[in-house]
């Protein structure tokens, strides 16, 4: 079992920036890779960003690329998302996904069903 806590949401103006954090604890060893996705209302859950816990590498939206960064420190079992020049369509209830699967090639870290754990989410609102 994997637990896992996101803090740092809230609201923000556009163009602002904004840190989240996602604390795992429990079978962390199990772990491969940590993700995060966002739903808006009414809108499907879709992917912003995953790091591969080995090694670091590094996946993002198109929609973020160049304006959000993940890292990960694996001593702390955390990961966080810098996220800057926020604009309204980046509100959301973002969710810390956890998954214990290695691929080589990044792009199956964009689809939801490569994890298995996932956090309560976390709101993050941007006004214009």
């Amino acid at each position: 079992q994997v637990h896992l806590v996101e803090s740092g949401g809230g609201l923000v103006q556009a163009g602002d920036s904004l840190g989240l954090s996602c604390k795992a604890s429990g079978r962390t060893f199990t772990r491969a890779a940590m993700g995060w996705f966002r739903q808006a209302p009414g809108k499907e859950r879709e992917f912003v960003a995953a790091v591969v816990l080995r090694g670091g590498a590094t996946v993002y939206a198109d929609s973020v690329k160049g304006r959000f960064t993940i890292s990960r420190d694996n001593a702390e079992n955390t990961m966080n998302l810098t996220m800057n020049s926020l604009e309204p369509e980046d509100t959301a209830v973002y969710y810390c996904a956890s998954s214990s699967l290695t691929y080589p090639n990044l792009r199956y870290y964009q689809t939801r069903r490569t994890y298995d754990y996932w956090g309560q989410g976390i709101q993050v609102t941007v006004s214009s």
